[in-house]
């Protein structure tokens, strides 16, 4: 069950808050975020290039559409992001009315519709949202009374989507239909303790399986969704563990955020790697 895999530090680079990665197939870099700085970084393995684009904002959530643009959610709403060209186009903002919120983790579906959801900034309970962004421009609001909207994956026929939010301490899976992007007959997938901390970002790999990280729980761990069956976990030397993703020519290697937001003096000493991003090579599925 447990599985001591070689993690490696990418880059000396420690984030406050680093998190919601994604790979940049067509340009072999990862991109990840520091959410509290409003900064979008890349790095090319390869090259050893990393470079900072400034949001202006907090940044919860980007995706890489196929145009090479990116759509992200920002504290204040939606908007298109050109890291080339370093321009931001506004396209919606379903909380204008709630300052207090911002948006967190998000992804695009199957069929390319942006998903995002949102937080309050005092982490008040039940204050979120999670949203779908169409690609008419509308946005739907898809679940309420969130408290903090986290992780999100659909499964390889596209007919099951899965969901985190943070403190209900829970993946919960819908019924998804991709030609329209309703979800329907919720349930509990898996269910994690106290002990285990706080389920946050998550992907899902080539046999189906989801990748989830544990916030507090110095780990990224293994779980299939069908039988709710822990199979891997990955210590960290980071207790907030906060994303995960897939990248490599291959899809092989395993990049993982994580953050140093709220940890005491302490803490800091004992994780001085905290923030960092990491990644375990050729993860064997």
């Amino acid at each position: 069950m447990m599985t001591r895999k070689p993690w490696e530090v990418v880059l000396n680079y420690i984030c406050q808050l680093g998190e919601g990665p994604v790979w940049d197939a067509d340009n072999q870099r990862i991109l990840w975020l520091d959410i509290l700085a409003g900064d979008i970084h890349t790095f090319n393995p390869v090259s050893r290039e990393h470079r900072t684009f400034n949001a202006g904002q907090m940044v919860g959530a980007v995706a890489l559409q196929p145009s090479g643009t990116l759509r992200a959610a920002l504290q204040n709403g939606f908007y298109d992001i050109s890291l080339e060209s370093e321009t931001l186009t506004p396209l919606a903002d379903p909380e204008a009315h709630l300052p207090g919120n911002r948006f967190n983790d998000g992804k695009l579906d199957p069929a390319g519709r942006f998903w995002a959801g949102t937080m309050a900034l005092d982490d008040t309970p039940g204050a979120g949202a999670l949203y779908m962004l169409d690609h008419d421009g509308s946005v739907t609001t898809k679940i309420q009374n969130v408290s903090c909207s986290n992780g999100l994956a659909w499964s390889l026929d596209e007919r099951t989507m899965y969901y985190i939010d943070s403190p209900t301490r829970q993946v919960v899976a819908y019924d998804y239909d991709p030609a329209t992007g309703a979800i329907s007959s919720r349930r509990v997938v898996i269910q994690f303790q106290e002990a285990d901390g706080l389920p946050d970002g998550m992907t899902i790999d080539r046999t189906g399986m989801l990748w989830i990280a544990l916030w507090d729980g110095w780990s990224v761990v293994r779980y299939n969704p069908h039988t709710g069956e822990r199979l891997t976990q990955i210590l960290l030397p980071a207790a907030r563990i906060t994303s995960c993703t897939f990248g490599g020519n291959q899809l092989q290697d395993l990049y993982i955020t994580s953050a140093k937001t709220g940890l005491s003096e302490s803490e800091l000493q004992q994780q001085p790697l905290a923030g960092s991003l990491f990644m375990v090579k050729e993860l064997a599925l």
